[in-house]
């Protein structure tokens, strides 16, 4: 479970899982702040910016994000058309803040791309930059680059291009103000056009995304509070108007790499469909937690059937992870790559809306905006092309790691007041044996109980797909250690 995307709520009585999330930078040698010639060189270039020529500011671009965001990549403004729709995509100029070879942009290399912790981030860029200048906040004149995507009646792509542009938010809205405001149809006059649009264009790009066969893990907002002595987890399922925000999202990441593939040149977002291996692990799973995948169904299909407010629905959805394994980015220049799909999307993509927080999306930007205006790529970024999937790689790979421990750290405080108690359990895998004897290292399987929707260790051989009784020994918080054993019942079946 991505618990590094929740809230804590801190309390005196929280302090040890506060301390040990708080550890976490320092146990990852995460960065600290950023250099004087950093922040030298960043106040220099918002001082220095220049906002472009084409002026969109008469367009009504508003925001949707998380209510507490500041670093505001996207800005969206939806109408229609004589046959369709057009999707105007504003996201945020960091090329224009960065100049190539310097201070800043060495460190975003070093970065890669902002890390969250419950409770802290580690930037990718100063916040004065990601927070300020190019943040896409209301009523601030912006420099942006502007995608214009033209669809046709079902909301299939018809033509697209981006130029950099001038541009002016009219309304930072978080999710749940907007969905309230399209549920009511309360919405100010000047955006509730794009609220209804939104709706429309986000379901029929969710229609379509069935039809190719792509998927989307739409896992629920979560967060840990303290309460009558224990740790609780609460969910809060997503809204549909983030699901349709984040079709808008992948519609302009598509297109992206539709142009730098017409363009031959770029840096794609590829991953390779699920192996019969894990198609077939992932199926197991879903037998033994109640709700069978049939083999009649897409796995996009399926996972949107999942009620993420059931646990082990929940745990189904989180376990879909296992189906989306072998993402990389695969640069090109001059001749475009055999392998171009992005499975999970079912579609060529690329990363181009999150340029405050990703590294490899400020590159995308430029070679698009180069190549739709016939004007030749800057060569900062073609000279790029091999390094970034180096980095991008590296980045992720400490993401996954801090992710990992703050998931760890989590649910050993969720399960600490429960130490002695029984619980019922799916064995979701054996041990592996690792080239090691019994006596070298005991046998442990993995079981996932489902409240709370914990994954965990279980001392013996156990058979997989089974429900089995276990008992929890351990949950050790600065750790990160949860240990279960077979209870002294007998296992049940499921």
């Amino acid at each position: 479970m991505p618990y590094s995307h929740i809230g804590v709520r801190r309390s005196a009585a929280q302090q040890s899982l506060a301390q040990a999330l708080a550890a976490l930078s320092e146990e990852f040698k995460l960065p600290d702040g950023f250099t004087p010639d950093v922040l030298a060189e960043v106040d220099a270039v918002i001082a220095g910016h220049a906002l472009p020529a084409p002026d969109l500011t008469a367009l009504p671009f508003i925001t949707i994000d998380p209510a507490d965001s500041q670093d505001l990549d996207q800005a969206m403004y939806l109408a229609r058309s004589d046959d369709g729709y057009v999707v105007h995509y504003a996201i945020a100029d960091v090329p224009a803040f960065v100049p190539p070879g310097g201070p800043l942009d060495s460190e975003t290399r070093r970065r890669g791309q902002t890390i969250y912790t419950p409770g802290q981030r580690i930037p990718l860029h100063p916040l004065t930059l990601s927070e300020g200048a190019a943040s896409l906040f209301a009523d601030d004149t912006r420099s942006a680059f502007v995608w214009e995507i033209h669809l046709a009646a079902d909301g299939s792509q018809t033509s697209c291009s981006v130029r950099r542009a001038t541009v002016r938010s009219i309304a930072k809205l978080g999710y749940e103000q907007a969905q309230e405001m399209y549920d009511a149809g309360n919405a100010p006059s000047a955006y509730a056009g794009t609220l209804e649009l939104l709706a429309e264009i986000g379901t029929k790009r969710i229609e379509l995304e069935r039809a190719r066969g792509g998927a989307s893990l739409n896992v629920p907002a979560q967060e840990v509070e303290f309460t009558d002595g224990r740790y609780v987890l609460q969910f809060r399922p997503n809204l549909p108007i983030e699901d349709w925000n984040a079709q808008i999202s992948l519609l302009t990441g598509m297109a992206a790499a539709q142009v730098m593939i017409k363009g031959k040149v770029g840096i794609l977002r590829t991953m390779p469909p699920p192996d019969e291996e894990a198609i077939a692990a992932y199926r197991a799973r879903t037998v033994a937690l109640g709700n069978p995948w049939g083999t009649d169904m897409a796995y996009g299909q399926y996972l949107r059937t999942l009620n993420t407010e059931d646990p082990k629905d929940l745990a189904l959805m989180h376990a879909a992870t296992t189906l989306f394994r072998g993402a990389g980015y695969t640069p090109f220049n001059g001749e475009v790559p055999e392998k171009v799909l992005q499975a999970a999307v079912a579609a060529p993509y690329a990363h181009t809306t999150a340029p405050l927080r990703r590294l490899v999306d400020r590159f995308v930007l430029a070679i698009c905006a180069s190549l739709c205006s016939n004007e030749d790529v800057p060569a900062w970024a073609i000279d790029s092309l091999d390094e970034l999937p180096d980095i991008m790689n590296a980045s992720n790979q400490l993401a996954a790691k801090v992710d990992r421990a703050a998931i760890d750290t989590v649910e050993a405080a969720l399960l600490r007041h429960f130490v002695g108690d029984e619980f019922d359990a799916v064995v979701l895998s054996g041990p592996k044996n690792n080239g090691r004897s019994s006596k070298a290292s005991a046998a442990r399987s993995t079981i996932q109980i489902s409240v709370p929707a914990v994954t965990g260790y279980c001392e013996g051989a156990l058979e997989p797909g089974t429900m089995v009784r276990v008992k929890l020994v351990k949950a050790d918080i600065a750790t990160r250690t949860i240990t279960f054993v077979p209870a002294a019942s007998t296992p049940i079946r499921s």
